[in-house]
């Protein structure tokens, strides 16, 4: 058995060297620190280092589920993650079925171009595109000025905080998401959309009966993933347009981490241990919507 293996590893050997840099990237990055997860059971001593920091069982733990802060930041992630997977999700399987419809090979390049492109933009300069638009004397606010309405507080307004996430974001990942759609539409075999219109089926017919069907298992795929990161919330956004009047809608599990750990000088062990709660319940939450779909009958993760 260990002689095929190796005349299996062997034969596909260039194959198994195009992976050993993304190997190396999970082992370095990901699968080394995980012993950094030690520091959520630990009362860590810069000093002494994580290793030699003495035990204290799950006083962390208790330390985190004490605080009203980390409440409030866990609805919040669970309502904006379920937000963007009901809202940003469908968004971007919407917009590779309409570019498909679109009967010109360059006008469909173009707008594959053109709706992909923002996602090469960081979050940093499209934070400070939204303050010139949304901010009190910006550009949207002049224009009401102007017309003899009243200036709104977009960015400082927590009940407006959570759409303009939600919006942002899919005018910006929309079209990068939506690649993944067209690559499998484009692996439709084209006779069955000629065997269609053959029995008079019109395009919506067509995409209800051929389309969909030939995606639907990519979408199971990516929506378990989502639903695996719920967790997760999306950092890079929101730290980069939130400020403390919006903490109230917008703050979540990881801008809490950051803002604790690094401005009010929280131990890293109660920060660990935060990290630690979010990567069990991503866990289940991947396994249960893994076990969800499959029964659905799509081919799921494993």
């Amino acid at each position: 058995m260990r002689t095929t293996l190796g005349k299996e590893i062997y034969k596909n050997k260039y194959l198994y060297i195009l992976l050993l840099p993304t190997l190396f990237y999970f082992v370095i990055f990901q699968y080394l620190p995980m012993y950094g997860v030690l520091l959520a059971f630990k009362e860590y001593h810069i000093r002494e280092g994580i290793l030699n920091s003495p035990w204290n069982g799950l006083k962390n733990f208790q330390e985190v589920v004490g605080q009203s802060d980390f409440w409030r930041a866990f609805w919040n992630t669970i309502i904006i993650s379920v937000g963007r997977i009901a809202l940003e999700f469908p968004a971007a399987i919407i917009l590779a079925l309409l570019i498909n419809e679109v009967a010109r090979q360059k006008l469909k390049r173009l707008y594959q171009t053109v709706y992909t492109f923002p996602h090469f933009i960081s979050w940093v300069i499209v934070s400070g595109i939204m303050f010139n638009f949304l901010s009190n004397d910006g550009v949207l606010n002049q224009i009401f000025a102007f017309l003899g309405y009243e200036k709104m507080t977009f960015l400082t307004n927590p009940d407006l905080f959570r759409p303009i996430i939600f919006l942002s974001n899919i005018w910006k990942e929309v079209g990068w998401s939506a690649i993944i759609y067209l690559a499998a539409i484009a692996g439709i075999n084209p006779e069955l959309y000629e065997a269609a219109r053959v029995d008079g089926a019109s395009r919506f017919q067509q995409l209800r009966a051929i389309t969909w069907p030939s995606i639907r298992g990519t979408a199971g795929i990516l929506l378990i993933l989502a639903v695996g990161s719920t967790m997760n919330g999306g950092f890079e956004q929101i730290f980069n347009l939130y400020n403390a009047a919006v903490y109230s809608t917008g703050d979540i599990i990881d801008t809490y981490v950051y803002r604790s750990t690094f401005a009010e000088g929280s131990s890293f062990g109660v920060s660990t241990a935060v990290g630690l709660f979010k990567a069990i319940l991503n866990f289940a939450l991947l396994y249960s919507a893994n076990y969800i779909v499959k029964k659905l009958g799509e081919d799921g993760l494993v």
